[in-house]
């Protein structure tokens, strides 16, 4: 079976896909690293000779999954042997779920809570030390137990206390955090041989996305796979160690003979270096950053495109949105730009929202979207949740293959919860959501309002099923948190049901986003403000210069055409000490393009 034309990869691309082993490769920014994955994952389900098969793929987020599972569905091939998902989503579909009673805090049932119940209960145990809170208490799993998130030394021997009354509450209440599925998932498979000997015989291939961000336990847990595998199994790693910018939580980019180390496993190390997004110009310029000395040609077809590079030190915080907006109508309006091809960057969501306030006051004429404007909790395990996504989304040929996947989600966990689904399909869910009619403008009293008739028109009475119960209230609750805190922030509009219509459709209008939330996303456009040290990077991040320069080199890469980039001045921390440009930027010697007479800020 052909599945791909000459035209339609390059011959690095084709290698990587064609080659019968195991592959470690780096890809580039716009290197065509989501095509190359597709086509990879369809080849290999186009080889699987038996019904008892999967092809694996884990991403980094849900929307990455849906976007690549979506491609290989229009290539014509059939994914009935394809799960693809995050690794918090595959350890519990493929571990917890199915060996949870080998595990003593598992064996008696569990319930995942969400980020917003985490955050009740940390606050809860902190409020009886001074000058600590949830914020301080993150952390993340190894292989061998937790590390601490707060750089604070003298805070720690009390985190310590606190995090071991917080997890021994989870134990005797049953629950536990999307930390403790990794971590639970890995006991399982070390302390039961047969795990990973069955799941190896099960999946032919494991594919892995943007292996940069993995952290140590994850990597752990998936080689356990590979090594009961043997030659059976094969997997195919790509990333782009430059992009590594969530060390702060535990991911960092292996080596390949580390993880040659770690799984058993013969890795050919490849590369993917034309990047076909970007023109040369800002190719060259995010080349600065390039931490690691990998290998970028410029190979667009509007490589030659004469792009704007511009760095502003000078304007002023109040002056800030004036700027901003007139930097969105000339490219707009004298580029041609269109608006959904432009994004809005900042450090922090905080700094953000009053930004997105204030621009969605000044510019009514156009939209805003982005993914921190998500104004409910995206708890990818909770069945409320799930529904939402087909509640907030309307049936579209575009839509019905994503939107058939996710009824399926609901189906399983409806009889996962005990209910008698005889008389429901997925086609079936999709009919009676089709057939609800609202006209609330309230988001959450929308989803109230849409849950009721949903299940009213199924005739079953939700309310006499604990889990569902337990679901809906963490749901509700922790979106209106959420909403409030958001609103708190400057972004009163949060709660409309447009905004959370934006959630799962493509997006439509300008883009405002964190530097973390926009990885993996491109514009022609790309406006970055607060750069400024102790924001990129954080204060408290103890690879500072490391982590900027990798920070930069994302936002640069981002751009396809123009990049404007904005230090202002006279923002002030808690010490009312003003903010300097962050130090990779301003030694950065490069000769940027003057825009102030351009969008008449004059000189």
């Amino acid at each position: 079976m052909n599945l791909w034309g000459s035209e339609d990869l390059n011959q690095r691309q084709e290698d990587a896909i064609l080659e019968e082993g195991s592959v470690f490769l780096t890809a580039c920014p716009g290197s065509g690293k989501t095509r190359t994955l597709t086509y990879k994952i369809a080849h290999e389900l186009s080889r699987i000779s038996s019904e008892k098969n999967y092809v694996i793929a884990i991403t980094y987020t849900n929307r990455a999954a849906d976007e690549i599972h979506e491609r290989i569905e229009g290539l014509g091939i059939d994914t009935s042997q394809l799960w693809i998902g995050t690794i918090h989503s595959f350890c519990m579909e493929w571990i917890l779920k199915p060996y949870a009673i080998y595990h003593e805090n598992l064996k008696h049932g569990f319930r995942v809570i969400d980020s917003h119940e985490r955050e009740v209960l940390l606050d809860s145990l902190c409020e009886p030390h001074k000058y600590i809170t949830h914020w301080n208490c993150d952390f993340y799993f190894t292989e061998t137990g937790y590390v601490l998130g707060c750089q604070d030394e003298w805070k720690h021997e009390k985190l310590k206390n606190i995090l071991n009354d917080y997890f021994n509450t989870l134990i005797k209440r049953r629950e536990l955090d999307f930390e403790l599925i990794l971590f639970y998932s890995y006991e399982l498979m070390r302390s039961q041989d047969s795990i990973p000997v069955i799941l190896s015989s099960i999946f032919r291939f494991i594919l892995i996305d943007e292996y940069q961000d993995t952290k140590s336990i994850q990597y752990a847990i998936l080689s356990e796979i590979l090594k009961a595998g043997g030659s059976k199994t094969n997997t195919f790693i790509v990333g782009d160690p430059n992009q590594a910018i969530y060390e702060s939580l535990g991911g960092y980019p292996m080596e390949v003979l580390e993880f040659e180390k770690l799984s058993k496993k013969k890795m050919k190390l490849m590369e993917l270096s034309d990047n076909y997004r970007s023109s040369e110009k800002i190719v060259d310029y995010f080349g600065n950053y390039n931490f690691f000395s990998t290998k970028i040609i410029a190979a667009s077809k509007d490589r030659y495109f004469n792009s704007t590079i511009s760095f502003d030190k000078n304007v002023k915080k109040d002056q800030l949105e004036t700027v901003i907006i007139r930097l969105i109508k000339y490219n707009v309006e004298t580029l041609n730009i269109p608006p959904s091809e432009i994004c809005v960057i900042a450090p922090q969501w905080v700094t953000l929202a009053s930004m997105t306030r204030k621009l969605v006051s000044s510019l009514p004429e156009y939209e805003f979207d982005g993914p921190g404007m998500v104004p409910f909790a995206r708890d990818i395990e909770n069945f409320w949740y799930k529904l939402s996504k087909i509640a907030l989304t309307t049936a579209s040929p575009n839509m019905y293959i994503r939107r058939l996947r996710w009824a399926g989600e609901v189906l399983n966990d409806m009889e996962s919860f005990g209910i008698n689904i005889s008389d429901i399909t997925k086609k079936s869910i999709l009919r009676t959501s089709n057939s609800i009619v609202l006209s609330d403008k309230e988001g959450l009293v929308y989803l109230t309002n849409f849950f009721e008739a949903f299940f009213s028109s199924v005739a079953i009475p939700f309310r006499e099923y604990a889990p569902l119960i337990q679901h809906y209230d963490a749901f509700f609750e922790s979106s209106q948190s959420r909403i409030e805190r958001l609103r708190k922030d400057g972004a009163e509009f949060i709660g409309d049901i447009n905004t959370f219509r934006k959630v799962f459709n493509t997006r439509s209008g300008i883009t405002v986003s964190t530097i973390h939330g926009v990885k993996g996303a491109e514009f022609d456009v790309v406006i970055a403000y607060a750069l400024l040290e102790g924001m990129v990077p954080h204060f408290s991040d103890p690879k500072g210069e490391e982590s900027s320069t990798k920070l930069m080199y994302v936002i640069g890469s981002r751009a396809r055409k123009n990049l404007h980039l904005i230090s202002e001045c006279e923002r002030f921390n808690v010490r009312k000490e003003e903010y300097q440009p962050t130090k990779v930027l301003s030694d950065c010697n490069f000769d940027y393009d003057c825009v102030k007479n351009l969008v008449g800020l004059g000189k």
